[in-house]
């Protein structure tokens, strides 16, 4: 694990958050609006349940599943003809070495300073979820990303549309807090989360890391200096660069599954791909 325990107070606010937005749309928005009884209400309550479970699954996933840690037996094969290039530190032009870890460290990779480790093609470290997200549990993280914006936006559309109803129903006045809660929560999330994922949308179909695209900015602008042209070492074009990280598989992008199961099995499939697609640039 990234950490011993993986309740922290911002894992504990997304989990009030999830709770609050389900308990309301289903017991406020879809009671209001068509009623849990009718068949719009079933429809929707189950439609919204299978959304919120989704959304929750992955979230759970992508918090305890290891991000991918670098086996301590690792060293970089630099007589290997097939992969001749390494990645190399920017000054003094050595293998990249990890002090703190005492550890050489695989193309893509990075040590975590609050995990205390190094991660394989480490994004960022997350503080929602309480853990970094790496090579083994990207697309987790990704997929969850895109169930909590349709599950905001569909409960924000309940929410519109329980107030078109005839706002003299009986009870419904006691409703006002929830409503207002509701709509303070969802406007922004809603937007935060649409931001968010278009962010790693495009890091994906280019295949980059939230890491890897400040460094590859200032990469271009070093280049830029130099008269030369920067192109991203690890991009493949987009149908490939969206393959790497959401699988073969069309149909099991919006899964949480995961081909790389296993430390030893993340660290071979992360160390081999990164240097394969290196030695073909």
């Amino acid at each position: 694990m990234a950490s011993s325990s993986k309740l922290s107070p911002h894992v504990i606010v997304v989990s009030f958050a999830i709770v609050y937005v389900y308990l309301s749309t289903i017991f406020v928005f879809v009671k209001q609006w068509f009623g849990l009884g009718s068949s719009p209400g079933i429809m929707n309550t189950v439609a919204f349940t299978a959304v919120a479970v989704m959304c929750i699954s992955n979230y759970v996933i992508a918090m305890f599943r290891d991000p991918g840690r670098v086996p301590p037996s690792f060293t970089p094969d630099i007589e290997d003809s097939n992969h001749p290039i390494h990645e190399i530190k920017r000054k003094g032009g050595d293998l990249r070495y990890c002090k703190k870890c005492s550890l050489h460290k695989p193309p893509r990779s990075h040590h975590c300073r609050i995990c205390k480790r190094c991660v394989l093609r480490m994004d960022h470290h997350c503080v929602w979820m309480n853990n970094c997200v790496g090579h083994a549990n990207y697309k987790v993280f990704f997929v969850f990303v895109v169930y909590a914006l349709i599950a905001c936006l569909y409960s924000l559309i309940l929410l519109i549309g329980s107030l078109t109803v005839d706002t003299q129903k009986d009870g419904e006045g006691s409703y006002r807090t929830v409503y207002i809660i509701s709509g303070l929560l969802l406007i922004p999330l809603s937007m935060a989360l649409g931001v968010f994922l278009g962010w790693h949308i495009y890091l994906t179909v280019q295949n980059k890391t939230t890491i890897e695209y400040y460094e590859g900015v200032r990469a271009m602008l070093l280049a830029e200096q130099g008269g030369n042209v920067y192109s991203h070492p690890y991009d493949l074009g987009v149908y490939e660069n969206l393959i790497t990280v959401l699988g073969p598989n069309i149909l099991c992008w919006v899964c949480p599954v995961s081909s790389y199961i296993g430390s030893g099995l993340q660290f071979r499939t992360a160390y081999d791909h990164a240097r394969s697609l290196t030695s073909t640039r």
